[in-house]
């Protein structure tokens, strides 16, 4: 039995330089967005005037009614409070986007020990301290993404998916791949899986003297099946949260534009030996052109003190701390998974031959957020689907909101902990309340229908 000690949730202050923030990137992109929104109202007016704007169905009726009180008002007016306003809007922008560059929050980075480093790669142990090395308590492979910093998973200690699963008493450990360095600028899915990954397993094991459950999150989803695959016999379960795999299940054309621009990347790839982090921003700025432009308008009237304006800053700064990826799998993930939908068509292969999800036996849970803009839920559900031992978690948040937003505890994090000990693999420690937070309401998981 262990003791009662839990990983200290507030580690030693080791806090980055307080300079003015670079983000949100790319920086002129985002200006340029906010200006050519509100500016184009201007342009906008002869055509509504005209009635040749092409209104959504759902917008008809307001669009008529608007029409009607604008024939009765003078063109100059009209003119002059669009002017005003879109000025206003803009301004507002900025503000909020100055509040943030400006803003006092730091993080404070982890202090969990290193136990394997290979390259830019390193395993942190977030075990309870009381567990490090004594062999208790059930292991945990988180696996992030490969594009964004695996912090997200630990981004304060009031919001951290990595340290509420230590006080559950599992002993979770955190893959950091870090920026891609020279020998990374190299590496392909299969050097990431097959190699780096398959080897920091190992290490878990030796470490924990245990199987470890893979817990992949996104992108990290799809390289925790790969090692499923490979590894199935060393591993205790699987968890795939918003894990992608039917690229074209929602919002084909957004992912076959992205197919159709790879090889428009190949001269800066081949230049850098990898993709940099502004064009992976501005990829994804893509998916929601208007979101930095609600986002700030939005914190230009915040508090700047408040908790919540602490918040939104913490989580941007982990937007705007992206990680380069290297040119080989910038290739496959763009080319191959969003542009050919390798995935779901059978056609993404590793050492051994072509991944597929039908011949994972290990216990398996998909947690699908019903919000998620970045994994279509349908995108995640046809990999739950093709899944033969997994079970379903939907849940109402988004795809970020499910790691570090207000539901997150109560929606997804009990849930999964609660999957884990009905697979028998609670430890015997005491279980420790890290949050104080009360779990909200959340759908149970359930078993996919035949």
């Amino acid at each position: 039995m262990a003791s009662s000690h839990p990983m200290p949730p507030n580690p030693p202050a080791k806090a980055k330089p307080a300079n003015q923030r670079l983000g949100p990137r790319p920086l002129p992109l985002h200006l340029a967005a906010a200006s050519l929104a509100w500016t184009n109202s201007l342009a906008a007016l002869p055509l509504l005037k005209s009635g040749s704007i092409a209104w959504r169905p759902q917008l008809k009726a307001a669009a008529q009614s608007l029409a009607g009180e604008l024939a009765a008002a003078k063109p100059e007016d009209v003119a002059s409070a669009v002017a005003t306003e879109a000025g206003r809007r803009l301004a507002t922008f900025l503000d909020g986007l100055t509040a943030y560059r400006r803003h006092v929050y730091r993080r404070v980075e982890s202090d969990a020990p290193v136990i394997w480093r290979e390259g830019t790669t390193r395993l942190l142990d977030y075990s309870p301290n009381d567990l490090r090395g004594n062999g208790e308590g059930v292991p945990l492979l988180v696996i992030p993404s490969l594009i964004n910093r695996a912090y997200i998973l630990d981004l304060e200690p009031e919001r951290s998916f990595l340290r509420f699963l230590a006080g559950e008493g599992f002993r979770p450990y955190l893959v950091d791949w870090a920026e891609p360095g020279n020998a990374e600028r190299e590496f392909s899915l299969d050097d990431y899986i097959t190699g780096r990954l398959s080897r920091a397993l190992d290490s878990v094991t030796r470490h924990a003297k245990a199987k470890p459950v893979a817990i992949g999150y996104c992108m990290g989803g799809l390289l925790a099946l790969g090692l499923a695959q490979q590894r199935q016999s060393d591993l205790a379960g699987l968890a795939l949260l918003a894990t992608p795999w039917d690229f074209h299940a929602e919002r084909i054309e957004q992912a076959s534009l992205i197919g159709a621009m790879t090889p428009q990347f190949d001269p800066l790839l081949t230049l850098l030996g990898e993709l940099p982090v502004d064009v992976i921003q501005a990829l994804f700025a893509a998916l929601d052109p208007s979101l930095a432009l609600r986002k700030f308008v939005n914190f230009a009237a915040l508090d700047p003190a408040s908790a919540k304006a602490r918040q939104f800053v913490a989580l941007e700064d982990w937007l705007n701390d992206g990680v380069a990826l290297a040119a080989p799998v910038a290739r496959e993930t763009l080319g191959e998974w969003y542009g050919a939908n390798a995935t779901m068509r059978g056609q993404w292969k590793l050492a051994s031959g072509p991944v597929r999800p039908a011949a994972i036996r290990l216990p398996t849970i998909a947690v699908i957020p019903d919000q998620d803009r970045i994994v279509p839920p349908a995108s995640a559900l046809a990999l739950a689907n093709a899944i033969p031992t997994c079970e379903v978690l939907r849940t109402a948040t988004g795809h970020i909101g499910m790691m570090a937003g207000a539901k997150a505890l109560g929606d997804v994090w009990h849930p999964l902990a609660s999957w884990l000990r009905r697979l028998g693999l609670s430890c015997t420690a005491t279980r420790r309340p890290v949050l104080s937070k009360k779990p909200s309401p959340a759908r149970p998981a359930h078993r996919r229908k035949s």
